[in-house]
C-alpha cells in the first residue's frame, strides 16, 4: 500500500507525518548524518548541530568541550601573565593550560552558571564536571588558588566599603565604620520598643489603619500621623553653600512669606500670650518656631503627649525641605549654627532626642545625639559631649564610648570633662563583666577601668560626695573625715567647673546604683587616699590644673544646661545667664550670629496695649511703651531723650492736676425731712 493510502486511512493531511530519523540527521546513511548539519550552520550562521536538543542534553566527548574552552582559557592566561605577575608565561604553564580540561582562570564563571543552570541540566554532564575537578595539573591548581584568593580580596573590600566589621588582632571587634555613623533603622523608636516588648505590643491595632491613610512623604526622623494637618510648602528651602575637602555645607533660607509668618511670631511672643501662638498655628501649621515654642509651653503644663507631638512635626517639616544632597548618614553634612534659619533644626533633634531618652529609648536618642554632634562637631553649639557618654551607657553601647574616648582624646581633650572622666572607666568595667570576651581582654579592661577611674577622682575630687548623696550611700569614717573628698572640696573649684560636676551626678547617678559598681569604686577611693597621703606628685599636677581651667564656662555650655532643665546645674547658672530673657526657640543666641534678613520697624501697635498705654499715645503720638521703634545712631539717642522728657513733663501735669483737684461737698436739700415714705 502506498504512503497516500496509508495518509487517507489513518485521516491525516499532507505535511502532519512526523520526521524521520534521516530527516533529523539521524539516520545511520551517511548522507543525511554529515550534510544537513552543515548546510543549516551555514545557512544559520552557527557551528553544526546534530541534534535539536544538544544544548540541554550534551554528551559531548571531554576533548571536545576542552578544545573549544582551550583558546579562551589561553588568552585570559596570556591576560594574566601580561598584567597581574608581569612575567612571561614558561612551557609548564602553556602545558598546563592545554590539559586542563576546561577550568583554570574562568573556573569561578563556570561554576556560577553551573548553578544557575542546575534544573536544566541532567545528572549525566554533572558527573562527568565534577570528575573533571580532580584531574588538574600543577599549574592549573596554582592558577586556580591565585583566583580563590583574588576573590576572597574582593569580599574582603565589599565588607570594608559595606561597613562590616572586623576582628583586630588583639581580638576585639573594631569597626571599621566611621565613628559619627548613623543608621537609618536606629533613627525610629519603634524598632527599638519591638525589640523590648515585640510588634504587637508597639504597633497594635496600628495596621489597619495604616491600609487606609492616605499617601505621605517617606520620612526617616519621623513618621507623620493621621492626625496633622496636611502639608503644604512652608516656604523653607535648603541650599548647598560650598563644598570643602569633601564636607558640604548647607543652610536653610526663608523665602519671603515665611519671614512675614516669622514676624507675627516673634510680635506673638511678645505679648506672652500662648493663645496668639495657637492662632498663628492654625493659619501656619507647620511652622517651626510657633511648634518648638508651644511645646514647651505644653510640656510646661505636664501635657507630654502634646510637647512631644508638635516637636516631631517640627521635625517633619524641615526635613521635607531636605536638599537632595544633604545626607544624615554620611557624616560629612554642616549646618552653622550661626545661622539663625539653622537653629531650629538643632533644637529640634534636642528636643525630640531628651523625649526619646524620657520615653525609654536610649539607643535611638544615642542616633539623635550623634546626628547633632555631626552637623558641627568642632563647634558642637549644643554641646551635646556632655550628654552622649549618658546616653551611650543607658544604651549599653560601652565599645562605641571607648572608642570615642580613644579616637578624640588627643585633639579633643575629653578627659578633662567630668562626665567622660567617669563614664570611661565605668564603660570598661561594664565590658569586664562581660562573659563572651577572653579573660585576657577582660583583665585588661579591669586594669584600664580602675586606673582612669582612680586618675578622675584625682582630677574631680568634688564629685564623689554628691555622687554617693544621691545614690543613697554613706561613705565610711575615712572617707567622710578625709579633707580631699570633704567639703572644702567643693566650695574651693570654680563656678564653671560645679556646673560640670552637677550637670554630671544629676543626669547620671542612677547608673552608679548597681552594688558591684559601688564595691568596685570604694576599692578605688581609698586607692586614692593612700595616693594622696603619700603625697603623689599627680594629686598636686591635677589640683593645679583645676584652678588654672574651668574659669568660665564657654555659651554652648550654657545653652546646654538650659535646655537639659537640670535642677542642679540650672542652680549654678551665673547671674549672667539668667538675669537676662531666654527664649525656647532660641535660647542664648551666638553673639557673632550671621543675620540675613532684619525685622523691619513696627508701624502698628497692637490691639492689646493697656488703658495707661492708649491714655499716653492719645496726649503724646510719638509715645511707645515697648520700646519698638528704632533708629540709628544719634536720632536714636535724641529720640528716646525726647520722649523720656515729654513723658516726664506729662507726668508733672499730671500730679499738679490731681493736687488742684478740689472735691465739693454734695448740695443739701432744703426739706430734710424728705417727702415721706413711698408706700
Amino acid at each position: 500500500m502506498s504512503r497516500r493510502a496509508l495518509r487517507r486511512l489513518r485521516g491525516e493531511q499532507r505535511g502532519q507525518e512526523e520526521p524521520g530519523l534521516g530527516e533529523l540527521g539521524l539516520a545511520p546513511g551517511p548522507d543525511r548524518g554529515r550534510e544537513w548539519p552543515q548546510a543549516a550552520a551555514k545557512a544559520r550562521g552557527r557551528p553544526g548541530v546534530s541534534n535539536r536538543f544538544e544544548l540541554i542534553t550534551s554528551e559531548e566527548p571531554e576533548d571536545d568541550l576542552s578544545s573549544k574552552e582551550e583558546p579562551a582559557d589561553a588568552r585570559l592566561k596570556e591576560h594574566d601573565v601580561a598584567e597581574g605577575s608581569n612575567e612571561e608565561p614558561t612551557p609548564e604553564d602553556a602545558e598546563g593550560s592545554g590539559q586542563r580540561e576546561g577550568k583554570g582562570a574562568n573556573q569561578p564563571d563556570q561554576t556560577l552558571f553551573h548553578l544557575f543552570l542546575q534544573p536544566v541540566l541532567n545528572n549525566k554532564p554533572r558527573k562527568k564536571k565534577k570528575k573533571r575537578k580532580t584531574k588538574k595539573t600543577s599549574a592549573g591548581e596554582t592558577l586556580e588558588d591565585n583566583d580563590l584568593e583574588d576573590i576572597d580580596s574582593l569580599l574582603e573590600k565589599i565588607e570594608d566599603t559595606s561597613g562590616l566589621s572586623q576582628e583586630t588582632q588583639s581580638g576585639i571587634i573594631a569597626d571599621s565604620r566611621p565613628l559619627l555613623y548613623i543608621e537609618h533603622r536606629n533613627l525610629n523608636p519603634e524598632n527599638e520598643l519591638k525589640r523590648y516588648f515585640g510588634a504587637r505590643a508597639v504597633l497594635g491595632d496600628q495596621r489597619p489603619r495604616q491600609r487606609q491613610r492616605q499617601y505621605v512623604r517617606s520620612t526617616w526622623l519621623t513618621a507623620p500621623k493621621n492626625t496633622w494637618p496636611r502639608y503644604s510648602k512652608t516656604g523653607i528651602a535648603m541650599q548647598l553653600v560650598e563644598t570643602r575637602r569633601g564636607v558640604q555645607y548647607f543652610t536653610f533660607e526663608h523665602h519671603r512669606e515665611y519671614q512675614q509668618v516669622q514676624f507675627k511670631f516673634l510680635d506673638a511672643v511678645e505679648s506672652m500670650d500662648p493663645n496668639n501662638i495657637v492662632l498663628l498655628l492654625q493659619m501656619n501649621p507647620y511652622h517651626v518656631d510657633s511648634l518648638l515654642q508651644l511645646s514647651d509651653v505644653c510640656r510646661m503644663q505636664e501635657d507630654q503627649e502634646m510637647a512631644r507631638d508638635l516637636v516631631e512635626r517640627a521635625l517633619y517639616s524641615l526635613e521635607c525641605t531636605f536638599h537632595p544632597v544633604f545626607s544624615l548618614t554620611s557624616g560629612s553634612c554642616r549646618l552653622d549654627y550661626r545661622r539663625p534659619e539653622n537653629r531650629a533644626f538643632y533644637l529640634a533633634l534636642f528636643k525630640h532626642l531628651m523625649f526619646l531618652e524620657k520615653r525609654g529609648c536610649p539607643r535611638t536618642a544615642l542616633e539623635f545625639c550623634k546626628l547633632i554632634l555631626s552637623l558641627d562637631p568642632e563647634n558642637d553649639p549644643l554641646c551635646v559631649l556632655l550628654l552622649i557618654d549618658f546616653l551611650s551607657l543607658r544604651a549599653r553601647e560601652y565599645t562605641f564610648l571607648t572608642r570615642m574616648f580613644q579616637e578624640w582624646e588627643s585633639h579633643r581633650n575629653l578627659s578633662q570633662l567630668p562626665n567622660f572622666a567617669f563614664s570611661v572607666p565605668l564603660a570598661y568595667f561594664f565590658l569586664s563583666q562581660q562573659e563572651e570576651h577572653s579573660e585576657l581582654e577582660l583583665s585588661q579592661a579591669r586594669e584600664r577601668a580602675a586606673r582612669l577611674l582612680q586618675l578622675a577622682l584625682i582630677m574631680f575630687p568634688s564629685v564623689l560626695m554628691p555622687l554617693l548623696d544621691h545614690c543613697s550611700v554613706q561613705p565610711d569614717g575615712r572617707v567622710a573625715s578625709h579633707s580631699f573628698f570633704g567639703l572644702n572640696a567643693q566650695i574651693s573649684q570654680p563656678p564653671a567647673l560645679n556646673q560640670l560636676t552637677s550637670l554630671y551626678v544629676g543626669r547620671t547617678h542612677s547608673l552608679w546604683k548597681d552594688p558591684a559598681v559601688m564595691a568596685w569604686l570604694e576599692t578605688n577611693v581609698h586607692e586614692v587616699l593612700r595616693m594622696v597621703d603619700a603625697r603623689d606628685p599627680l594629686v598636686e599636677e591635677c589640683e593645679h590644673k583645676r584652678k588654672m581651667r574651668y574659669q568660665s564656662a564657654p555659651r554652648n555650655i550654657y545653652r546646654h544646661v538650659i535646655l537639659s532643665e537640670m535642677k542642679e546645674a540650672t542652680a549654678a547658672l551665673p547671674l549672667e545667664v539668667t538675669s537676662q530673657p531666654v527664649m525656647g526657640f532660641d535660647p542664648l543666641p551666638p553673639l557673632d550670629s550671621i543675620i540675613s534678613y532684619t525685622r523691619p520697624e513696627r508701624t502698628n501697635h497692637p490691639s492689646s496695649e493697656s488703658t495707661l498705654s492708649l491714655f499716653f499715645r492719645s496726649l503724646l503720638p510719638n509715645f511707645n511703651l515697648q520700646g519698638d521703634i528704632r533708629h540709628d545712631g544719634d536720632e536714636e539717642a535724641g529720640a528716646g531723650q525726647d520722649l523720656n522728657q515729654g513723658v516726664n513733663r506729662l507726668m508733672a501735669a499730671m500730679r499738679d492736676m490731681l493736687a488742684n483737684i478740689q472735691f465739693q461737698e454734695p448740695p443739701r436739700d432744703d426739706n430734710p425731712e424728705g417727702d415721706g415714705d413711698w408706700d
